[in-house]
């Protein structure tokens, strides 16, 4: 390594006074806070506004309608609670309007079918994520960048022939 001269090191700690001295360099100062909701920017939804899309995970497809109201959630007929008793997946499914603040200001009305409950669930969370970007493109980002418009591509394996499962082989047997 290079020596450096006395006028760069004193040069050097000048700065670093200047600075308020030795430390790590944490960039622009940034105070740590909670995800907020986006600030949603005033929808102009008539009280008729209907806002449909579909949702897919794994073999569950979910049909969604939006619309304004006060946040409450209708699947095939029941409420979501009901539907989903368990809190994991309502949250899975209430996912999209809490994160960009909506959850109070519009209605949810699906019609689910295939899948199991949890595949339902993250249907339901995908279709309601795509009806928000077709009543609002500007919340398309925020939406995006939580996974919420990915489709998850993930599905069961086709069994293949001569195995048992998709990849469980029968027990070798020597002689």
């Amino acid at each position: 390594m290079g020596e450096r001269s006395a006028a760069e090191i004193q040069a050097a700690e000048e700065a670093l006074a200047a600075d308020g001295g030795p430390g790590v360099d944490e960039g622009p100062a940034v105070e740590a806070q909670a995800p907020q909701p986006v600030p949603t920017t005033v929808l102009d939804l008539a009280a008729d506004a209907r806002y449909r899309a579909t949702g897919k995970r794994k073999s569950a497809v979910a049909r969604v309608t939006l619309s304004p109201g006060t946040g409450i959630y209708t699947v095939n007929g029941r409420q979501l609670d009901q539907f989903f008793p368990r809190p994991t997946l309502q949250r899975t499914a209430r996912g999209p309007l809490e994160t960009v603040g909506h959850e109070e200001r519009m209605d949810v009305v699906a019609k689910i079918h295939g899948g199991g409950v949890s595949s339902q669930a993250g249907a339901l969370r995908h279709g309601i994520a795509r009806a928000l970007v077709e009543a609002d493109p500007s919340l398309r980002g925020e939406l995006k960048r939580h996974g919420f418009l990915t489709r998850d591509p993930r599905v069961k394996e086709r069994k293949k022939a001569g195995l048992k499962k998709a990849r469980k082989r029968p027990q070798f047997s020597k002689r």
